[in-house]
């Protein structure tokens, strides 16, 4: 059977879907969780100083570990996890029933099609999960410099409501927004185009491989088109004062202090972190909906 030929002409799997992707992406969040870190710790690092000592991801790590401990890698999960029970069904389920309803019965989307599919279906996961998202970069930061701002998930929205108002929830939602978009429009077009392509023409077979497969292409070009934009959003929502005026004002003062090349700054651990976190992801989830028996994604 070709990948795909197979779709509900009803919404019954919906339930279902929802909860097979959330365990899938608590799996796969929980795996790749110390590279997230890292990767924000990175980006976050020589910000607006050009005198700052270069490091890498290797550095990171060894300062986390010696400073925090081993389980400072795993800083900032609550809120991960919290993220990905709102955001990532949304974008997953929501592609899929977008994809459906806009094919029908009779074709299937070009790549482009499935890119602005994507993309919006992501923007709309980001949006509510936003506020989750924002505890999430701000609990990696901490410890930087020696000092926690918070001390879990409830007391981080309690501080940053008191002190930003509600509408601080969604600091840099604008810049998550524009990287949810990009993350989408190469992990969901290029992971369902690519899964495709290997089945359709005869490379593997709809199982294991043709997954692995799919989610190693479909996080390369997540990580190549999303990378300014993360670097951009992981700045704004970090600022508890107002450094930048907004994504543009960050993406100029980004660039004018450190150069064109730290738009993708923490590059390599985004991409060990995407790699891994899309196997994880996909593999489980294409296995569960399989032992649920719902057709392929």
């Amino acid at each position: 059977m070709k990948a795909g030929s197979a779709r509900s002409s009803t919404d019954e799997n919906l339930p279902l879907k929802l909860t097979l992707t959330s365990l899938s992406a608590m799996a796969a969040e929980t795996t790749t969780f110390p590279i997230d870190l890292t990767k924000t710790r990175l980006q976050l690092h020589g910000e607006s100083n050009p005198a700052a000592r270069p490091t890498n991801a290797f550095r990171v790590v060894s300062g986390v570990v010696r400073g925090e401990g081993v389980l400072g890698l795993y800083k900032g999960l609550s809120p991960a996890i919290l993220r990905h029970l709102m955001y990532t069904p949304i974008r997953i389920v929501g592609y899929e029933q977008l994809r459906n309803a806009v094919a029908g019965e009779n074709r299937s989307l070009s790549l482009p099609e499935k890119a602005a599919v994507g993309g919006f279906s992501g923007m709309i996961g980001q949006v509510v999960a936003s506020p989750a998202d924002l505890v999430k970069v701000r609990m990696q930061a901490d410890g930087r410099s020696g000092h926690q701002r918070y001390s879990g998930v409830a007391d981080a929205l309690t501080k940053i409501v008191r002190a930003e108002g509600v509408g601080g929830l969604w600091r840099g939602v604008v810049p998550n927004m524009q990287r949810a978009f990009l993350v989408n429009m190469g992990e969901l077009a290029c992971y369902d185009h690519a899964k495709r392509f290997v089945i359709n023409n005869g490379i593997t077979d709809d199982n294991v491989y043709g997954h692995t497969l799919a989610s190693f292409m479909s996080g390369l070009a997540a990580t190549t088109l999303s990378c300014p934009a993360d670097v951009v959003k992981t700045r704004m929502m970090n600022q508890s004062e107002v450094c930048y005026r907004n994504s543009l004002d960050c993406l100029v003062k980004t660039v004018r202090v450190e150069g064109v090349k730290a738009l993708w700054k923490g590059f390599l651990p985004t991409w060990a972190r995407l790699g891994p976190w899309q196997f994880v992801f996909w593999v489980s989830y294409e296995k569960l909906r399989s032992f649920a028996g719902i057709s392929s994604f």
